[in-house]
């Protein structure tokens, strides 16, 4: 492989980089700098999180920079406000003997006024959220008329986030002739469609191949009831003592709640979510980095940009329902050629999700059962006798205490000793195991072929109607909402926190239908849940659910009654939401066929 000095890197930056311990390059550095030192074709490269990027587009965008001119010469866009900041420190480090070459980040939740005055005085390459950088546009001081070079980081989750028409505004205020370079670690169709739109004849470099997961990355998941997904989590914490993990949560009340109960069970934990201030966000990720806690609790969005390369494990809380945003975790660990661990605890209906994932990532997931409290205590106890081995010892500033220390523990034995640092150490953890609750092993069945019977002259699979039973200790509720209406996971936890009153109620396993959703609560919740949500609104359609009967065939009446409902039909199917009432007037029987009449 060539060196970064074969690739074209100029003597200051080289300086630069070798200080901060760069060797060899990474192979999508080896692949984009010579391209865009060289070459005038746009460029979008997938790799993975940890791949190297910032070094790969960062370098050739300083050695192109011409100091000499004090106005914006680049623009680099980055979803969030932490990788925007991560980015920028790059570029200054890279730039350190470059002093004539000005970086700035521009962000939301930071003064803007000192942004204007940076501006003011002369940079060549701004670092920009999609959203600050637009305000500074329409406000007259950011003049983007010389930028020669424009970078999309992190491009698919910015599409995510909703930055498309932000994006378009942006493009539209440089010059139509500047180098665009897009890197992303998946290529959803949208990625395609910004290429062809706004990019010149783009040449595409892959590392590994599209949408793969990290090659250092372990793949495993525990399957257990959703009622033992928290007891789950406590023990494969518990199972690796010098754990540094991300748990990562669909909401932010989910985030908060296993942070509380993370930190009241005596672990070094944190949450991450929208709801904190900046500043609170600021110092939890500091605290992270720092290793005062060692495992931050967080939500998709907040920690986007939390740049970690030593971490042991992400932590899958439930599998997202997109598998890009799956890649995306996973790549968090096993970075900078370290290894990781992806893991997932999922309940039994989430087998499906690990199978598309498979096929998306290119790997196998490894299922593992919950560990037994006997195997986590002998494991910490080892952990222990191995800092106890290793730790250095220093004799000079030690033995000034230890004739005293002596003096009090020299009756003891050294077994007498040794039990008691044991214990000293483990007593917590040998109270909560001596009376741990059980955790049920789940049957991981392989998918058979789906045997057909029929219903209502209605051929219908055992699938179907195994998705209308709920879990041990649950109960399956029907609501009419599903993907048609924009009804996602976060939009039922969402709604059932916001209309049904008293005690929290415990969302099960989701199953999101086109036309319908099935989801699962505590069966002493469900009538509790039925009863709140009937009437509710979700953008202007009303709903209606019910307990659900795992012999009916939802999907059928659901899309009756949706066809009545645009028919303008009051009669029943109604937005009454009276179900109940559509259901007794039959599926075209004679109370159908003559009520007309």
């Amino acid at each position: 492989m060539k060196t970064f000095e074969e690739l074209g890197v100029s003597d200051e930056l080289l300086l630069a980089i070798s200080e901060m311990g760069f060797e060899m390059p990474m192979p999508v550095q080896a692949k984009v700098i010579p391209h865009l030192l060289n070459e005038d074709n746009d460029v979008v490269a997938l790799a993975q999180t940890g791949t190297g990027k910032t070094a790969a587009f960062g370098l050739p965008v300083l050695q192109r920079i011409n100091a000499k001119k004090r106005h914006p010469q680049a623009v680099i866009l980055s979803p969030t406000r932490e990788l925007c900041l991560q980015i920028a420190e790059d570029l200054a480090d890279f730039s350190k003997y470059l002093p004539e070459v000005n970086v700035l980040p521009v962000y939301g939740g930071s003064s803007i006024e000192s942004q204007i005055r940076s501006l003011c005085k002369g940079v060549q390459v701004i670092v920009a959220t999609p959203g600050r950088l637009l305000d500074l546009i329409k406000r007259g001081v950011a003049h983007l008329e010389n930028v020669h070079t424009v970078i999309l980081d992190e491009a698919d989750e910015m599409l995510n986030m909703g930055f498309l028409d932000s994006i378009n505004e942006v493009l539209s205020n440089v010059p139509e002739n500047r180098k665009m370079l897009m890197f992303s670690a998946t290529m959803p169709p949208e990625i395609d469609k910004i290429a062809k739109t706004y990019m010149r004849n783009p040449v595409e470099f892959v590392v590994g191949q599209r949408n793969e997961g990290s090659a250092n990355v372990n793949h495993i998941y525990y399957m257990v009831h959703a009622r033992d997904k928290y007891l789950a989590l406590k023990r494969i914490a518990d199972n690796n003592p010098s754990i540094y993990a991300i748990i990562f949560c669909r909401t932010r009340r989910d985030t908060q709640e296993i942070a509380d109960k993370l930190i009241q069970d005596g672990y070094n934990a944190d949450a991450l979510h929208g709801d904190l201030s900046q500043q609170q966000r600021d110092l939890t990720m500091k605290k992270f980095r720092d290793r005062v806690i060692s495992i931050l609790v967080a939500t998709d969005v907040a920690a986007r940009g939390l740049d970690v390369d030593d971490l042991t494990h992400v932590i899958n809380y439930g599998l997202p329902d997109d598998t890009a945003v799956y890649t995306h975790r996973s790549g968090r660990t096993g970075r900078a050629g370290k290894t990781g661990v992806s893991v997932s605890i999922i309940h039994s209906r989430e087998r499906g999700k690990v199978r598309d994932i498979e096929k998306i990532i290119g790997k196998k997931f490894e299922r593992k059962e919950v560990p037994s409290p006997e195997h986590i205590i002998e494991k910490q106890l080892f952990n222990l006798a191995h800092r106890l081995e290793c730790v250095e010892v220093n004799d000079e500033q030690i033995d000034k205490y230890f004739t005293g220390v002596s003096r009090k523990l020299g009756w003891l034995t050294g077994e007498d000793l040794l039990k008691r640092i044991l214990s000293l150490e483990f007593n917590r953890l040998l109270e909560y195991y001596k009376n741990a609750p059980v955790i049920e092993v789940v049957e991981d069945k392989k998918p058979q072929k789906e045997k057909r019977e029929k219903v209502d002259n209605k051929p219908r699979t055992d699938k179907e109607k195994d998705r209308r039973t709920a879990e041990k200790g649950m109960a399956r509720v029907y609501i009419n909402l599903g993907k048609a209406d924009g009804f996602y996971a976060g939009n039922l936890i969402e709604i059932i926190n916001k209309n049904v009153t008293g005690a929290r109620v415990e969302v099960g396993r989701i199953d999101l239908l086109s036309g319908y959703s099935l989801f699962d609560v505590k069966k002493g919740d469900a009538k509790r849940v039925v009863a709140s949500l009937k009437g509710c609104d979700f953008l202007g359609k009303r709903v209606f659910s019910e307990i659900a009967d795992p012999e009916r065939d939802y999907a059928r009446a659901s899309a009756r009654r949706n066809r009545k409902v645009a028919a303008g039909d009051s009669d029943g199917a109604t937005e009454d939401g009276n179900f109940d009432q559509f259901r007794r007037k039959g599926r075209g029987g004679k109370k159908n066929s003559h009520r007309k009449k």
